[in-house]
């Protein structure tokens, strides 16, 4: 007992010193370094994890709320609001910052640095989705214990029931995927924990709890909706099932049907580089908006998505490959710069230039 006790001391003393080093050298130390001397928490539930960390967020926002309440966050003009609140000053996220030289950062670590420091599923392989869902919502540079026990309960909230895909099945192939998915999120919604909590009174101190069951199940269940949809419309519905001992990455290349191991890393590295993208654009904004009336994370999520589907959000994507296959088919697939920057000309010249074309014509100019 003795033992223990003059363990837990020493323990206590370490942190104490170490969070010191962090606060006093935090403004000079890059990202990396910082998550290095910080000690992670031992616990491998995520949501234990958030009962310990949602009051300390609570208290420093109190503060925050306390020194610097009535300072200003700068001047707006009209031209901001009627360009839809564009270089306006209104929110607060942590989770990710997306600079124009460098790109990304997830909790001040850059893709590079996510790469060096996150669990993988293979001897240097690519992060595991789950290690950046840790660290997005934590804060803390997630042990592969953590990862490995976070990835197995999101298998176990994994099952989708059957009538989701009974409304699926009564869309039309021909309807846009986005569509289908959103109309799966919505039928998904009959689970909600949060909305049949709140019908029962739950305490407000108590949403956070409803609301983290509800995202991780929509988060677990995600991967395999979309399967379902791709296979649906795009592989004469030829389903793949669900494997019970894949990480979440790995687990949707197999369901979409792909088996190459070089396959299962890039769907790692892609659903991990892509996890999250500040909070202003249109989709996270509008979950965040939605939520706000709180609405529950079904109702949210698939609120973001129909902001997503839009083609001045996420459509764009889909627009950048309907340029490139005109690309091929006019002039073929050996190109050159030079045919490639006649037809980029060419394109700009036509007058019907959407948002996904301009961003393929500033790739190949730069």
């Amino acid at each position: 007992m003795a033992s223990h006790g003059r363990r837990f001391a020493l323990s206590k003393l370490r942190r104490a010193t170490r969070n010191s080093l962090v606060e006093q050298f935090a403004p000079v130390l890059g990202g990396i370094w910082i998550r290095w001397l910080q000690i992670p928490s031992e616990t491998t539930d995520l949501r234990e994890r958030l009962v310990n960390l949602i009051p300390e967020k609570q208290q420093k926002l109190k503060e925050i709320k306390q020194k610097y309440g009535s300072v200003s966050l700068g001047d707006t003009t009209v031209n901001m609001a009627i360009g839809g609140m564009r270089g306006i000053k209104g929110m607060l996220w942590e989770t990710s910052l997306l600079d124009a030289e460098e790109g990304i950062r997830f909790r001040n670590l850059s893709i590079p640095e996510c790469q060096k420091v996150l669990p993988t599923a293979v001897p240097e392989g690519e992060p595991l989705p789950e290690g950046l869902l840790w660290l997005l919502v934590t804060g803390d540079v997630p042990t592969k214990d953590q990862v490995s026990a976070l990835s197995k309960d999101l298998r176990s909230r994994a099952k989708i029931p059957g009538y989701v895909f009974d409304v699926l099945n009564s869309l039309p192939k021909s309807a846009h995927p986005m569509t289908q998915l959103t109309t799966g999120v919505m039928a998904l919604q009959t689970e909600s924990e949060f909305q049949e909590a709140y019908k029962k009174g739950v305490p407000k101190t108590k949403y956070w709890e409803y609301t983290y069951e509800d995202s991780l199940n929509l988060i677990a269940r995600l991967p395999e909706l979309a399967a379902f949809i791709y296979r649906r419309v795009y592989r004469g519905g030829e389903l793949v099932s669900r494997a019970s001992d894949l990480d979440y990455g790995a687990n949707f290349a197999h369901m979409l049907g792909f088996t190459d191991p070089q396959m299962h890393e890039l769907f790692r590295l892609y659903l991990t580089i892509h996890s999250d993208h500040e909070g202003g654009n249109v989709s996270a904004h509008t979950v965040r908006v939605v939520g706000s009336a709180l609405s529950d994370p079904y109702l949210s999520f698939a609120a973001g998505m129909n902001g997503l589907a839009g083609p001045l959000h996420g459509l764009a994507n889909q627009e950048v490959l309907r340029w490139i296959h005109e690309v091929v088919k006019e002039i073929g697939t050996h190109v050159t710069t030079e045919q490639l920057k006649d037809y980029v000309w060419k394109t700009l010249k036509s007058g019907k230039v959407g948002f996904g074309e301009r961003y393929i014509v500033y790739d190949v100019f730069i």
